[in-house]
């Protein structure tokens, strides 16, 4: 299926396809259309991303990531806690929010800024940028999903050992190749 959004996308229009593409579509293709020409959008793509539509641009109903969950039914802590990263980034850009020192999530989106801002400075099209920053959230997705997983069956996780990540990290991969 076709999904269209605006140009130059960032943080939450690059969560968005992620999101689309690994757990709604996994045959999405994405259109973008120029900003101020939303109504040049394909009538045969789903809109997202942009006024006017279902799943609109962010808003006070949420950010475009967290309008698809709900549309799609996804009930996953691990895309939950992205969703909350995203909108922490969003509230970060628009209204200068600052990361608290306990704030984790807030800490996250910060550094997701930086990485999803440098992507786009290393690329010109959307749709290099959009395959150069699906890993990002596919490592992120993994690290949430595999905490999520130690909490849910009651693990502990191992100390560094002064081994730096190296059992932490080994034991998290045995977490997830259980349960996959």
């Amino acid at each position: 299926m076709k999904w269209v959004t605006r140009d130059f996308v960032h943080l939450d229009r690059v969560a968005s396809p992620w999101l689309i593409q690994r757990f709604v579509d996994t045959e999405a293709e994405f259109v973008f259309v120029p900003w101020g020409q939303e109504e040049t959008r394909p009538s045969d793509a789903t809109p997202f991303g942009m006024p006017g539509v279902a799943l609109s641009s962010h808003d006070e109903h949420g950010t475009t990531f967290e309008k698809i969950m709900r549309q799609y039914a996804l009930d996953d802590p691990s895309l939950r806690h992205i969703a909350t990263i995203i909108q922490a980034g969003v509230d970060h850009v628009l209204h200068h929010a600052k990361a608290g020192p306990d704030d984790r999530w807030a800490q996250i989106a910060v550094g997701l800024l930086a990485i999803s801002e440098g992507i786009m400075l290393l690329h010109d099209t959307d749709d290099v940028i959009l395959k150069a920053s699906f890993p990002i959230y596919d490592a992120l997705y993994a690290n949430l999903h595999a905490h999520a997983l130690v909490k849910a069956k009651n693990l502990e996780m191992p100390g560094y050992q002064g081994l730096g990540p190296t059992l932490p990290t080994r034991f998290l991969r045995q977490v997830l190749k259980a349960s996959s």
